[in-house]
């Protein structure tokens, strides 16, 4: 059966984490399906110069979420698109609601090994950090999501009412709502999608989201930051 929706995610951006636990929220209270879909920031930068462009984690915690892929293109291939699901779900917790992770290591075995445990999937699975046969695949979809938003655009990029529904980057979100809230955004966004002249809401002024992982309580504000494109670029391209 078709999804509802189809949710681009690369495990390593907190927005596209928040914004995945708002959707399951909603999911937990309206009959939504949503196919958990690829899209990898280090092959979406593959031509930029990391140096001179991005802060200095940013290439590592871009790899790792590359690598990352790779086990869940690999547990999709093996364990169907359900098991994806339950594996994004135990990345994203793992590195945004605990304990701060450094950027690297979230690409190594023993970060995905307990992961993939928790999700009831077996450890064999984390061979594919380093099987980059699946990184066509992670290119197909990264494409895919491209050509459905166009190219100014980072991560999530949701897809609503797919094949013929418009597709967006966003929402982003820096606080998660309670279940009331998060039904009434919902509704409102999936107005907008269902409107076919829509295109474009945006602001590049973001709150760091509220995640253990990134420092962040659910009871604070987080720093207000500019944003450009889905990113914190220190440079632009030009033309």
């Amino acid at each position: 059966m078709a999804a509802d929706i189809h949710f681009y995610f690369d495990p390593i951006c907190p927005f596209a984490w928040m914004t995945s636990k708002w959707v399951r929220t909603v999911q937990e209270q309206r009959d939504y399906t949503v196919d958990w879909r690829f899209i990898s920031l280090r092959l979406l930068n593959a031509h930029i110069d990391y140096d001179a462009h991005f802060p200095p984690e940013y290439e590592a915690g871009h790899t790792a979420g590359l690598r990352l892929l790779r086990v869940a293109a690999r547990t999709r291939a093996e364990h169907g698109r359900d098991a994806v699901a339950a594996l994004y779900r135990e990345m994203g917790t793992a590195i945004f609601d605990r304990s701060p992770v450094d950027g690297a290591q979230r690409g190594t075995p023993a970060f995905v090994e307990p992961v993939l445990a928790a999700a009831g999937l077996p450890g064999a699975l984390a061979a594919a950090l380093d099987e980059p046969q699946w990184d066509a695949e992670i290119q197909a979809e990264t494409d895919e999501a491209l050509a459905l938003t166009g190219k100014d655009v980072g991560t999530p990029i949701l897809h609503f009412e797919p094949p013929a529904g418009v597709a967006f980057f966003g929402p982003v979100i820096s606080r998660l709502p309670g279940p009331a809230e998060a039904v009434q955004l919902w509704d409102h966004v999936i107005a907008l999608a269902r409107f076919p002249g829509f295109a474009e809401l945006k602001r590049s002024l973001r709150e760091r989201p509220q995640l253990s992982g990134l420092g962040v309580r659910v009871d604070e504000v987080g720093k207000q930051e500019d944003w450009h494109g889905g990113s914190r670029r220190q440079k632009q391209d030009r033309g």
